[in-house]
């Protein structure tokens, strides 16, 4: 495989339908990345596809259980040794110039942080499925474009966030705001992580000349369903807390209060009412267990930011080494079982965090950024009720 300036990550759970076509479009395209799969534990054959069909040009890191999206990521950008690291979902088809054309866009300016692609519906190849993920002063997360015409989005734009199915990163800036919060487990990473660049003066944009097809909701098994209810409410009200100041919460209570409900009505109408009800409740733990661990590295450990630990989660020869770095490291927490989709297992996973974020810093020096996030979610408020 030829050395190239981007790893590409592809976190893969029971993917079998979708794994071939997914690598063999990367592999064919105009510019050949390096490729990591980072298998949860899959017990369709999707994990064996990829040793024994792709052995020497994609590597696989195989996770003895389902971590979620954000520790499979972090453990592959951690292994990533090129300057950008581009995330794909397994359910995706990319066109020949994607990866190029992502290249491109992210060497424009130092200052971009993120360029996502243009994800098209796999379905249908002439509507749009996610055109950068925006957030509005409601505490709402939408995907631009979705489902409008794909001719409507043919300009490369700014955008709040990119929706890591298909987008690009550059690996140094990950050094200076953190990794993605394996908090959240899945859902809203990206948004999270989005903000965390802007609030340190970062970009994010979209690239229309880069296209990926989509199918979507591949893992969780359809749009809305109790698991990702839990997970999306819950880090929906984490990620505010983390991400805004005091001054900024107090500025957006009404109307996030006000989406808040709104959002409860919605899904309590679908059914999964008591899902959003758990999923809020989980996000106020979420964010005590944030406020305590801050604590304690401010006053009880020398190490005052987080660390990427080297130990991973392994399968085969490798346990042995994995296991005891474990009891050297101290005890490892466990993934709740009500976060966990259902595996056919009744065991437990271990999780070794990566990266568990905590709450932004503010800083004098990011007062500026602070207003310009504010004026883009109430610009993106009506933006958001355009597209309703």
């Amino acid at each position: 495989m030829p050395e190239s300036s981007v790893t590409v990550v592809i976190p893969n759970y029971n993917g079998i339908a979708y794994i071939r076509d997914c690598l063999d479009s990367l592999l064919s395209g105009t510019v050949v990345p390096e490729i990591l799969v980072v298998d949860n534990a899959s017990a369709d054959g999707s994990r064996e596809v990829v040793e024994k069909e792709y052995a020497g040009r994609v590597t696989l890191l195989s996770l003895r259980s389902n971590t979620g999206f954000c520790h499979a990521v972090n453990s592959g950008i951690h292994l990533a040794r090129t300057p950008y690291v581009m995330l794909l979902n397994n359910d995706t088809l990319v066109t020949e110039h994607c990866v190029e054309r992502l290249l491109a866009a992210i060497s424009r300016k130092e200052r971009i942080f993120s360029v996502q692609a243009k994800l098209l519906s796999y379905a249908d190849h002439h509507v749009i499925d996610d055109a950068g993920d925006e957030y509005c002063a409601l505490g709402w997360a939408f995907a631009r474009g979705s489902g409008k015409p794909a001719e409507a989005y043919d300009r490369p734009s700014a955008v709040f966030s990119c929706c890591a199915a298909a987008a690009i990163y550059r690996m140094s800036t990950f050094e200076e705001i953190g990794y993605f919060d394996e908090r959240h487990y899945c859902y809203l990473e990206d948004v999270d992580i989005g903000w965390r660049a802007r609030i340190y003066g970062y970009q994010n944009w979209y690239e229309p000349a880069a296209v990926v097809y989509h199918v979507g909701s591949a893992a969780s098994g359809s749009r809305h369903n109790p698991f990702k209810e839990i997970c999306t409410s819950g880090n929906n009200r984490y990620l505010l807390w983390k991400n805004m100041p005091a001054f900024q919460r107090g500025l957006n209570w009404p109307l996030t209060a006000l989406g808040a409900a709104v959002k409860r009505r919605y899904f309590t109408q679908k059914g999964l009412g008591e899902s959003y009800d758990s999923g809020y409740a989980r996000g106020a733990y979420l964010i005590e267990l944030a406020k305590y661990e801050d604590l304690m590295r401010r006053y009880d450990s020398p190490e005052k930011r987080p660390l990427m630990e080297e130990a991973g989660l392994m399968l085969d020869e490798e346990e042995e080494e994995s296991d005891a770095a474990t009891g050297a490291a101290g005890a490892v927490p466990e993934c709740p079982a009500d976060l966990t989709p259902d595996s056919g297992t009744t065991e437990k996973p271990l999780i070794h965090p990566l990266y568990l974020g905590g709450k932004v810093p503010f800083r004098v020096r990011h007062l500026f950024n602070y207003f310009r996030i504010q004026f883009a979610l109430w610009g993106n408020l009506g933006r958001r009720l355009k597209q309703q």
